[in-house]
């Protein structure tokens, strides 16, 4: 068993829950980060390859954007070693049984994640009354659905862009992971102007320098197909994605898809991580070493736990959709500002935008949050 704690520190984790329960043939694991702030709110993750380590950097990632966002939550998530593209009835009877396991550990809100969606979340919401991104029908707003990602994805770029001397309208935009998050970002920048002139999913990549037809691929993907079903583009494996010419590289997949062994591939100016902990830190080192900018995860992808947090205090859609526009803009901008004027990294003037904030709430909480202390009651 992987030892997370190798990887605590001042911050967290606060616990880290492993459910096995072959019945329902579910192995999972829930890694509650930091609460400081607040309840964690964080996806629960369907994939073959999951890990404890990873889910450990993503809960980390949630504390980090929940505090750079300032949401009065802090972060935790939740991976389920499985296929998500599994039968329903199956999907249903290990989420449900995720649910029940974790009923009490009620510092953890579930959110959707890759593999999960507004569905999953229903049948969260019915077994034990807490989860996040739910289906209108019952009173939630569904981030998928309304691409609430994508929606602050798309402003946290129109910022960016500016300091890499680009203009949406016209800019050539490549989506490594046509999902949820990648799909709406294409097609809220596209409705700006901009150009997708690449995408790519689990089956391959499809590229056409001239652009590709956004509503198409989406269509296509809503049906059960691939991008490379897509009729008008140059069809190429997977990993092709990283070499396309582009003004706007988005990784929104899994974690570590750029790192110190691939980054030279890239032919960019900017970058926008869709996806957590999609880009290591040396290769962020290595890409503003060549003048490519790279917003971090935490900061450019924060639009879904924001409407997350919205939905969970009865906010409505639209309002829901204006504090993401307002608060992407602002923390792009003062990330991006601080980076400049100080010659460090956006990601280095990110952290300490959040730590300051995790440690000033943190400072706010008794010592021990589980036991009763001499004098208090």
């Amino acid at each position: 068993m992987e030892d997370v704690f190798a990887f605590a520190d001042e911050l967290g984790p606060l616990k880290v829950i492993h459910v096995h329960e072959p019945s329902a043939s579910l192995r999972a694991v829930l890694v509650v980060d930091n609460i400081a702030k607040g309840p964690s709110i964080g996806g629960v993750r369907i994939a073959p390859d999951v890990s404890t380590e990873e889910c450990f950097r993503l809960a980390r990632a949630m504390t980090l954007k929940n505090a750079a966002a300032g949401l009065p939550h802090g972060g935790g998530k939740a991976v389920v070693y499985g296929d998500p593209r599994m039968p329903p009835a199956d999907k249903e009877i290990l989420i449900r049984t995720l649910a029940n396991a974790l009923r009490n550990t009620e510092d953890y809100i579930f959110g959707p994640d890759m593999g999960t969606d507004e569905t999953c979340m229903a049948w969260v919401k019915d077994e034990i009354g807490r989860a996040v991104g739910l289906p209108r029908e019952i009173g939630g707003i569904p981030l998928d659905e309304i691409g609430a990602t994508g929606w602050g994805l798309c402003h946290a770029t129109k910022v960016a862009a500016q300091y890499c001397g680009l203009e949406l309208a016209g800019a050539r935009v490549a989506v490594q992971g046509f999902g949820a998050v990648g799909k709406n970002a294409a097609r809220f920048l596209g409705d700006r102007g901009a150009v997708l002139v690449a995408a790519a999913d689990s089956q391959g990549t499809i590229h056409n320098p001239a652009g590709l037809d956004v509503q198409q691929l989406i269509a296509i993907k809503q049906q059960g197909g691939s991008v490379i079903d897509h009729a008008g583009g140059e069809t190429k494996d997977c990993d092709a994605i990283i070499d396309v010419e582009c003004d706007i590289w988005i990784p929104a997949a899994r974690p570590d898809v750029i790192h110190a062994d691939n980054v030279q591939r890239l032919n960019t100016k900017l970058i926008m991580q869709g996806a957590n902990i999609a880009v290591t830190h040396d290769a962020e080192q290595m890409l503003a070493d060549r003048d490519i900018l790279c917003v971090p995860d935490f900061i450019a992808n924060a639009g879904g736990v924001i409407c997350a947090a919205m939905e969970y205090r009865g906010a409505s859609e639209g309002a829901a959709l204006q504090f993401i526009e307002e608060k992407l803009r602002r923390n792009t901008e003062l990330v991006l500002a601080e980076a400049k004027e100080r010659h460090i990294l956006p990601r280095a003037a990110a952290m300490e935008m959040a730590l300051a904030r995790v440690k000033k709430a943190m400072s706010l909480r008794r010592f021990s949050l589980f036991s009763t202390a001499p004098g208090f009651v």
